[in-house]
Order: structure tokens, then sequence, then C-alpha cells
């Protein structure tokens, strides 16, 4: 369970500040729009595993939820407020708003009881980079090794790559287009300020 009163693993970042005292990383000339960056603080997170062709265990989770797991590969479900990744065949990424992992623990444990089935709380072993605007894929694409092209990966897919070496989770959160990059809280600083570099020639704005 994360810490209501912890700070997350980029409190006090933004575009324009670097941990090195650096400065901004808009270049002279350069306005901005091109990409939005900000954390998404404190999201609570948990690992979700069970037998997904049970369908006793696919109706536990929805009714815990409010929303069907994703079951295809590489894929999302779920709403702003609370989402599902699929990792696995047997194993999800649930995503919650920041203090709300608790009560949706609860409610998969008591859903999914005398089932074989485990939620496990790992909301404090990540922190999500939120990358969005014009030229978000241009810049993902300068450090991650898959097909980023909208025909192959669009709203709603997943990916466990890397983005400059770090490992990360990739979501496409909608068209825009928006990125949520699920990144291990002791590389969150490294890769946003690798994310801000790679963003300079495009402007790279503060977002929320």
């Amino acid at each position: 369970m994360a810490d209501p009163s912890a700070l997350s693993p980029l409190a006090g970042r933004s575009p324009s500040s670097r941990a090195d005292g650096a400065a901004g990383a808009l270049p002279p000339g350069v306005g901005q729009g091109g990409v939005v960056m900000a954390e998404r603080a404190l999201v609570g997170k948990l690992v979700l595993r069970g037998d997904a062709d049970d369908a006793g265990f696919r109706d536990a989770v929805r009714g815990a939820l409010g929303f069907d797991l994703p079951l295809a590969a590489n894929t999302a479900s779920g709403a702003e407020s609370t989402t599902a990744l699929w990792l696995g065949p047997n194993e999800w990424l649930v995503a919650t708003a920041p203090g709300a992992e608790t009560a949706a623990a609860v409610s998969l444990k008591v859903a999914l009881s005398g089932r074989h089935a485990s939620v496990t709380d790992v909301s404090d072993s990540r922190t999500v980079i939120r990358l969005s605007g014009a030229n978000a894929r241009d810049v993902l694409a300068k450090g991650c090794p898959i097909d980023l092209h909208p025909r192959v990966f669009g709203p709603g897919r997943v990916a466990q790559s890397l983005v400059a070496r770090a490992g990360v989770i990739l979501h496409q959160v909608d068209e825009s287009p928006t990125f949520d990059l699920y990144v291990v809280a002791s590389f969150a600083g490294y890769l946003w300020d690798w994310l801000v570099d790679a963003a300079a020639e495009f402007g790279v704005a503060a977002g929320r």
C-alpha cells in the first residue's frame, strides 16, 4: 500500500527542472505543445493472478472491479479511475486512483475467496510517467525497440518493453496520443530526464 504522506519518486520534477540543476529542456525558438509530460503520482497498483479460463474467476473480478478483465494479449480494459493491464495469460496489473488500492484489493479478495487466485499490492514498486502530445510517439521511438506505429500500437494496447534501457510497462491510453509508462521507482528519475532530453526538439511542457 502506498503511504499517502509519502513523496512520489518524481516529486518536484517538471520538464523545466532537472535533478542535476540543469536548465530547462526547451531550446531557443521552440514553443510548447509538441510533448506534454507529467507524473501520475501515487497511483495504486495491484498484481492480480488467476485462471483466465475460469468463468467464475472472470465473473468475480467483474463484480469487484465493474468491468471485464482484458483477455487478449497486450491489451487493457477499464477506465481512467481503474484500469487492468494484461501482463500474461493469468496475470494483470490493476491500476487505481491514489489511495483506492486498498479498497480495490479487499473487494477483489472477498470476491475471489475460495478460488485459486491472488491479489498483491505493489503500489510502491513503480510510478507512472504520462507522455502525451502530437510528438509523444516520436519521443518514445527514440528509445523503444518495439513498433509503435498507430497501425499496430493504438489505444488500449499494452507492451512490456524498454525505453532508454529502462524496463517499462507501456500503455497507450488514447489517440491523442497519450501514453502511460509504468517504471520501477529507482529508475524513474533517470527515465524522466531521458524523456525531457528526447522531447526537447519538439518543445516539452508540464502536464497534470
